[in-house]
């Protein structure tokens, strides 16, 4: 894997967790990806919310566009919830913007339960599958 998005990837889970602590849970998604992209544009990160990502078919035609929570530095997308619990459908809507706008590298975060969680995940181009990054 790329050292740099190990590095990136470090910096958001850092500034994730030190966010949760300070705001706790119970707070609407919004309030977190307002809160999470502040703190990292303040490190010099280049953030964008509600990033505009187009979707491909197979043969590299654009069928249309759908809204990323997070873009970071032009290689990582966040997929940011506060819900009591994440399931399996994140995971999956994740997957589903990585593949179509072919991006690489994504996490999902949950900054909805008292113990905030945060997963890694790499969509390898060999078997066209999701690979989940332990800490």
């Amino acid at each position: 894997m790329d050292p740099d998005i190990k590095k990136l990837s470090a910096i958001v889970r850092e500034t994730a967790f030190s966010l949760h602590c300070y705001l706790k849970y119970g707070h609407l998604e919004k309030v977190y990806e307002n809160g999470l992209a502040h703190r990292l544009r303040k490190v010099g990160l280049r953030v964008e919310t509600q990033y505009p990502l187009q979707v491909f078919d197979e043969d590299g035609v654009v069928l249309g566009d759908y809204l990323a929570d997070m873009y970071m530095e032009e290689c990582l997308i966040a997929e940011i919830k506060a819900v009591k619990q994440l399931i399996p459908e994140h995971i999956a809507q994740l997957f589903g913007y990585m593949r179509a706008s072919r991006i690489e590298h994504g996490l999902l975060m949950n900054f909805g339960a008292p113990r905030f969680e945060i997963h890694k995940y790499i969509l390898t181009p060999v078997r066209d599958a999701l690979v989940k990054e332990e800490n």
